[in-house]
């Protein structure tokens, strides 16, 4: 596989291109947004390479909606802090970037057929801001959130990236934030890997590599795998909308491709113009 850990010749790949890349990136622990970790260090790396883009367009796992896609068309938005039990210092943490009121208003039309409304209350969640802190420490890029509609099976999603792929040619970093596999209930704190957490997150790797996205989307298929790797698919749903935004002219980079916690994996991934 065409893992990159040091991220150095990730850096190589992403050549100028007029194609703005895709990321997709496993968030993890809160913890990640406030300790110096494997995975933060990894993030700041890659927005060191990754071209600036006009706007970051973000599909969190923690914007959940059923029967819209909505999108946040705030001027400002609010940073959202959805945990708790974690230290103030997490509370604390703000991302002030701006909104980017009127290319949100262009993806509502453009995912009209998805039933795509306006939303004036989310903000940025910490699927979002917890990553682009590193990203784009500054937060000088305009940033808004889409959110995933609960209510669709999994190849919707990989219908929502393939709408939302034009966006790419008009300098806008479209964002995928959750994980490939996300089970809380069978973690194991500083414990190995459950068994059925590895076998998800090679075969997800396997499909990836193979562009077989339509056999990641096929939850029959997946049977009981998906049901442990994901008793709910809200973090691996971003995963897909990468993938559909992606097209055969890219190229994949794998990156932090570890679990943490027992049964929550950090892969991350980009796609990027050959």
């Amino acid at each position: 596989m065409s893992t990159v850990t040091s991220l150095n010749e990730l850096k190589t790949r992403l050549a100028p291109s007029d194609r703005m890349p895709l990321v997709f990136l496993g968030h993890g622990s809160p913890m990640n947004a406030i300790e110096d970790t494997a995975y933060s260090r990894a993030w700041t790396k890659l927005g060191q390479s990754l071209p600036r883009p006009s706007a970051i367009l973000v599909v969190s796992a923690h914007w959940m909606t059923k029967g819209t896609t909505l999108v946040d068309i705030s001027r400002m938005p609010r940073t959202i802090h959805d945990f708790y039990g974690f230290p103030d210092e997490l509370f604390a943490q703000k991302y002030p970037a701006k909104g980017d009121p009127a290319l949100a208003k262009e993806v509502v039309s453009l995912l009209a057929s998805h039933h795509a409304e306006e939303d004036e209350t989310w903000g940025l969640d910490h699927g979002a801001w917890s990553v682009l802190k590193f990203l784009y420490p500054e937060a000088d890029v305009p940033v808004f959130q889409v959110s995933i509609d609960m209510s669709r099976d999994l190849d919707y999603q990989l219908e929502i990236g393939k709408t939302l792929s034009e966006l790419r040619d008009r300098g806008v970093l479209i964002l995928g934030s959750g994980n490939v596999v996300h089970n809380l209930r069978a973690m194991r704190f500083g414990g190995k890997p459950q068994d059925f957490a590895l076998e998800f997150d090679n075969l997800f790797a396997d499909r990836m590599e193979a562009r077989d996205f339509n056999a990641l989307a096929d939850r029959g298929k997946l049977g009981n795998l998906l049901r442990m790797a994901h008793p709910s698919v809200d973090h691996y749903l971003p995963a897909l909308t990468i993938a559909g935004a992606s097209d055969a002219r890219d190229d994949l980079t794998f990156m932090t491709d570890t679990i943490d916690l027992g049964s929550v994996s950090m892969r991350s991934y980009v796609f990027h113009a050959a």
